[in-house]
């Protein structure tokens, strides 16, 4: 009894200090603000929760922008809005009584109408406001979106400036404005958007600063006589990877600290993107479009403070404990199992150590990732159904390991009725084992022909594969002719594994770990044999 009691005791150990070191607050550079100072600028938009403005029905309140501008105003200057409609249009009064400047954005689309109005309305809010509105931005990527050429575009900026007295720009992404260099002598000012995550070829966090510097220098030298705005900048706290790039909260705290330092270094100025996270952006760009605020969406609170350490999880303590839990669920289970048998090998003791450290440690992280990257009906279930195996599979597999039970086939099952098998545990382990399976092929394809806004769910992965990999390599294995099923499997899991790192570079470490996730299920499968007959 000393062995299974003395490998729970490492393995416990070894999942706290695992979170220890995952929850550490990591250390940032000096705040790159004076004492007292405040932001340039940060774009709001005032939406929460499921608030959208894509429904044009919606409106929102008064009360609720008064509520986040009251916040704002201890920290910003300014605030840079997108649009004058679903209620945005009474934020200059409210930041006029907070004694803050506006960017007033007129959102033009491909809809006539409704950038006429846009424009009007804008017009009237820059002439009423003239001391609260600092510049109006007549659109916002439209030519991004080829939503307008640029002549048409043109158009709309001289109107506007025509008909205020407030510098007058148009926005979009630094390759826009140098492939449409005429629309620079109809505005005052250029305001270009340098966002290295979302750049073609992703900037790493420890490269963002000198890549924002690299690239304004570039488009001043393109610009000559005008100021170069930096419309937007900013970091994602949440979602995948792009090669290089990694949104967390403190990468987030420490790339916009690098480039409000590098902007007062170089003399330009910044607006951040944004106040607020905005949950609806997730429909669009995936996890990680919701998680660019500097505050938190549902708590309406910073997520950190400029020259202060940062956790990425901040719940560290919680995590490790509910992992210490499974595990010693796993070795209860596996002691119980082992009272069928006379003996369990030490190799099969050692197996479920290392499974039950693997699952402690991801199933912490697999619980934190569900409310962030579920959006939708099918999204939660997707991945509760992967926290179901993640926990699953583990306790099943330690039961199988102290049983000296194999991985069962697909067939046995799922097969025809004569060949099922009807012991509990192996079939309760080969209808976990199909549910990853098919988790993972669906992942790994969707990862494959259209990954750009997909998370990596790397974290469940961990925790179910890698029991399942131990009880194929560590129990004992029946004769019989490997199934097709399972080889087809492998076969795509593979496939889409060297595709996916091939696809995302060396650099995307969530990539990596993701694919050899895959090819260890592969492994795990390959290796399935079906009893005769």
């Amino acid at each position: 009894m000393h062995k299974p009691v003395s490998l729970f005791t490492l393995a416990a150990f070894a999942i706290v200090v695992c979170w220890w070191w995952l929850g550490a607050a990591v250390p940032m550079p000096p705040s790159p603000l004076d004492p007292g100072e405040k932001l340039y600028c940060v774009s709001y938009a005032p939406f929460r929760g499921t608030q959208t403005p894509l429904d044009p029905s919606m409106r929102v309140e008064a009360w609720q922008i008064e509520e986040d501008l009251t916040q704002l105003a201890k920290v910003t200057d300014c605030v840079r809005t997108y649009s004058v409609d679903v209620g945005l249009d009474q934020i200059p009064e409210i930041a006029q009584r907070h004694g803050l400047k506006v960017l007033l954005g007129i959102w033009v689309s491909s809809h006539s109408d409704r950038t006429q109005y846009q424009i009007e309305t804008g017009v009237k809010l820059a002439n009423q406001f003239p001391d609260t509105i600092r510049a109006v931005v007549v659109g916002n990527e439209a030519l991004l979106r080829g939503e307008i050429a640029a002549p048409k575009l043109r158009e709309y900026i001289e109107s506007v400036k025509r008909q205020v007295k407030a510098p007058v720009t148009y926005a979009d992404v630094w390759e826009f404005w140098q492939r449409n260099r005429e629309l620079s002598s109809a505005v005052d000012f250029v305001t270009v958007h340098i966002l290295p995550y979302w750049e073609d070829d992703p900037v790493s966090a420890a490269r963002a600063a000198d890549h924002v510097g690299t690239i304004r220098k570039l488009v001043a030298q393109d610009f000559p006589g005008k100021e170069i705005l930096i419309g937007e900048f900013g970091w994602p706290s949440a979602g995948r990877m792009r090669e290089g790039a990694l949104p967390s909260p403190s990468t987030q705290a420490r790339v916009l600290a690098d480039v409000l330092k590098r902007s007062k270094q170089d003399g330009f100025r910044v607006n951040l993107i944004e106040a607020f996270d905005q949950p609806w952006k997730r429909y669009l760009e995936g996890t990680v479009g919701g998680h660019w605020g500097i505050h938190d969406d549902a708590t309406r609170q910073p997520k950190f403070t400029w020259g202060a350490p940062v956790s990425n999880h901040p719940n560290w303590v919680w995590q490790a404990g509910g992992g210490v839990a499974l595990a010693a669920v796993m070795f209860v289970v596996a002691a119980l199992a082992a009272r069928r048998k006379d003996g369990v090998p030490t190799s099969a003791w050692l197996a479920i150590a290392l499974s039950a450290v693997s699952g402690g440690v991801f199933i912490g992280w697999t619980v934190e990732n569900i409310p962030v990257e579920s959006l939708g009906i099918w999204a939660w279930i997707r991945s509760l159904a992967f926290a179901a195996v993640s926990i699953g599979l583990p306790i099943t597999s330690a039961a199988s390991l102290a049983m000296s039970r194999h991985v069962p086939a697909f067939g046995e099952v799922i097969g025809p009725r004569s060949q099922r098998l009807h012991g509990g545990l192996a079939v309760l382990l080969g209808a976990l084992l199909i549910g990853l399976t098919v988790l993972a092929i669906q992942s790994a394809l969707a990862l494959s022909f259209d990954p750009r806004y997909l998370d990596f769910p790397f974290a469940p992965m961990t925790g179910a594969v890698v029991p399942v990999l131990l009880v194929s390599l560590v129990a004992p294995r029946v004769a019989g002719r490997r199934p097709l099923a399972e080889i087809a499997a492998a076969v795509v899991l593979a496939m889409c594994a060297a595709f996916i790192v091939w696809n995302e570079t060396l650099a995307n470490w969530q990539a990596l770990w993701f694919a050899a996730t895959l090819v260890a299920l592969a492994v795990s499968l390959v290796r399935a044999r079906a009893a005769p007959g």
